[in-house]
């Protein structure tokens, strides 16, 4: 039999194509006819831009040796992870609970049924000297006792199963108090690494929404500790090899605790997030390598990550350009850096970005990474600015690795929303251009009435995910402050209407998955998520969107709803830290009063707009803006339920703001 991803959607499965394997893609298909052979199934979960997902791809998945083995005995299944979170968030949370691995690639044994008895993630060919089993070996084994111990490993697999459902509601209810704040705020202090900033060791993973949580918290504490967290950890990143000081936003984590050595790829969804946290940041604090560092993310997307003219944007760009390549792309050598930069150049350069003999690679230790270790000196600025420029352009030349160009809902949901925060904050009206034109595509191509947001822009199919929903409709809004248009928010209210209706439970929080769903497996078991994994979670962003709207609107009907939201996670809030962060966000919003920027007058150029823009750029927790049309400017604060006297100039509307 042939394999069958050749005419596959995913960039990540026809990459496969040519594999030996005789891969399926999910779908109910394969699971019957697994039933009906008696074999159990190989689930591989990866991702075009996973650097081991590539290296378990080459050195198993493409010998026949072991293709021979995997046709005889299984049958099997590859997902992208991207195309269906759904699968990956299950299957992820099983296998931790056997193994207590998770990640990518994600190596999983199913039963017909679709029930995990065995799984891991990268297994090696052979077995190596860290103990490590070797594949072949696991998938005999697994073989063996499949067929023989058929009872106990249905048994196992139930069991499995069973703590799966248990696993997936992450409801908790309780009330919220300035104490489930601090109680959050404490788990993240605990986990902050006061040497290099970030949170925990090695492997590093920026934490964005948490530094919001906590910028917003030292706004209105003034507790210093708070403001020290945020901002080594943002200059920590900035600094580090995970910022890309060649083209611009950041690779996924590090492998080190130094923010130095990262794991390449670059993401949508972690770039979004990140946008926004240097523009918060920047906005409240006015540092300018806050400035900068948003500035890169933005040139980043604009110039690789989007496509102006079909009004999307991609989901990653890969590691690596090829098989073994690791990261060859984005490092250097000392050689390779002198064959392109004068002598002065070279050697500001190397000072500055730590460019010597020896590197940081460990599968070419004459590999660089680029990372800030100092700053240039005085007066060596042109020097170092002409040798990045020289460097990015030789890098230019360079295999690239490739751009996942699927335009995924949320994650275009998300860097537009970004891109309007970023285009009133560094002046660039072409983020604004864009961020609006992807709104649009949004609305015309992924939302359909009664069905909600469909997962990528253009397919119909799949659809019925809770953070489409919430993503868009956030984005939504924020397309409604960027331009007082009432279209963007008649349609945040449209999508969350139906997230009520598709994903709502009358106990409160919203279903991961609607209804209409995919049953196949374990996708028959709907769950109600709120950590962050890493990206914000479905039921934390619905929350800020119910607060947002509530504090946009004064409808009873969202506030009513965000409360029920709030108390219905509250009780596990303050426990879970770094990865609720968004959930304490809005735990914020419903403790605090909100405050309203709002601006009235005609548009175009003039004091209204002048004002509405300085709305836009200003800094404040729990805020919202307001854009109406009038004859005359004017505009006012609210905090709360107190409002300032009205002002008809930006410079009067500054002084009230500060």
């Amino acid at each position: 039999m042939a394999n069958r991803l050749g005419a596959e959607s995913s960039a990540y499965l026809r990459s496969a194509a040519h594999q030996p394997v005789h891969w399926e893609p999910w779908s109910q298909a394969p699971f019957t006819r697994a039933g009906a052979e008696g074999k159990p199934v190989l689930l591989d979960i990866g991702a075009v831009w996973c650097h081991w997902c590539h290296v378990m791809d080459g050195e198993s998945y493409e010998d026949p040796g072991v293709a021979e083995i995997l046709n005889r005995e299984f049958v099997c299944v590859k997902v992208d992870r991207d195309e269906r979170p759904d699968v990956d968030a299950r299957y992820q949370r099983a296998v931790q609970a056997l193994s207590g691995q998770g990640g990518w690639p994600l190596t999983a044994f199913l039963t017909p049924e679709g029930e995990v008895f065995f799984g891991g993630t990268y297994f090696p060919p052979d077995q190596n000297p860290y103990g490590r089993p070797g594949f072949r070996s696991v998938l005999l084994e697994v073989a063996r006792r499949y067929r023989e111990e058929r009872e106990q490993v249905t048994g196992d697999a139930r069991a499995v199963a069973g703590r799966l459902a248990q696993s997936l509601d992450e409801t908790g209810k309780g009330r919220a108090g300035e104490e489930t704040l601090a109680a959050g705020a404490d788990q993240m202090a605990r986990h902050f690494d006061v040497r290099y900033g970030g949170f925990g060791g090695a492997p590093k993973f920026p934490h964005p929404g948490a530094c919001e949580f906590l910028l917003a918290r030292w706004w209105d504490t003034r507790e210093d500790w708070l403001r020290d967290v945020v901002v080594r950890t943002l200059e920590g990143m900035a600094r580090g090899g995970i910022c890309d000081h060649l083209g611009g936003g950041f690779h996924r984590y590090t492998t080190d605790e130094r923010w130095i050595v990262p794991h390449f790829e670059k993401m949508a969804s972690d770039n979004a997030e990140l946008l926004r946290a240097y523009c918060a940041a920047y906005a409240a604090f006015g540092t300018p390598v806050f400035r900068d560092t948003a500035a890169g993310i933005t040139d980043w997307v604009l110039t690789t990550l989007s496509d102006p003219t079909a009004a999307v944007c991609y989901s990653s760009q890969d590691a690596d350009a090829g098989f073994g390549d690791d990261g060859d792309y984005w490092t250097w050598t000392a050689a390779e850096a002198g064959a392109v930069l004068t002598r002065p150049e070279l050697e500001v350069a190397a000072r500055v970005f730590d460019i010597g003999p020896r590197g940081e690679m460990h599968h070419n230790p004459a590999k660089n990474v680029l990372w800030l270790k100092q700053a240039p000196a005085d007066g060596e600025r042109a020097l170092f600015e002409s040798a990045v420029a020289k460097l990015a352009e030789a890098r230019r030349r360079r295999p690239t690795p490739a751009v996942d160009q699927t335009p995924y809902v949320s994650w275009n949901a998300m860097l537009a929303g970004a891109l309007l925060q970023a285009g009133a904050l560094l002046g660039r009206p072409e983020c604004d251009t864009l961020a609006l034109r992807v709104l649009d595509r949004l609305w015309s191509d992924a939302w359909r009435e009664g069905a909600g947001m469909s997962h990528v822009v253009g397919r119909p199919r799949p659809a019925g995910w809770l953070e489409d929903q919430v993503h868009a409709a956030a984005a939504f809004l924020d397309g409604f402050e960027a331009t007082g248009n009432r279209e963007w928010l008649e349609r945040a209210e449209r999508v969350m209407e139906h997230v009520e209706s598709a994903h709502g439970d009358p106990a409160g929080g919203y279903w991961d998955l609607a209804e209409t769903a995919d049953g196949t497996g374990y996708l028959a078991v709907r769950g109600k998520p709120v950590q962050d994994a890493p990206s914000p979670s479905g039921n934390g962003v619905a929350a800020l969107v119910l607060a947002r709207l509530a504090g946009q609107t004064d409808d009873a009907r969202w506030r009513t709803r965000l409360d029920r939201q709030v108390e219905t996670f509250a009780g596990v809030a303050g426990a879970l830290g770094l990865h609720g962060a968004t959930l304490l966000r809005a735990v914020d919003w419903v403790l605090h009063p909100v405050t309203r920027l709002e601006v009235e007058g005609p548009g175009g150029p003039g004091e209204a707009g002048a004002m509405h823009l300085l709305a836009r750029q200003t800094y404040r927790p729990r805020r919202v803006v307001v854009r109406r049309n009038g004859d005359r400017p004017r505009a006012t604060v609210c905090l709360g339920t107190t409002c300032s006297l009205p002002v008809d100039t930006r410079a009067a509307f500054a002084e009230l703001l500060r």
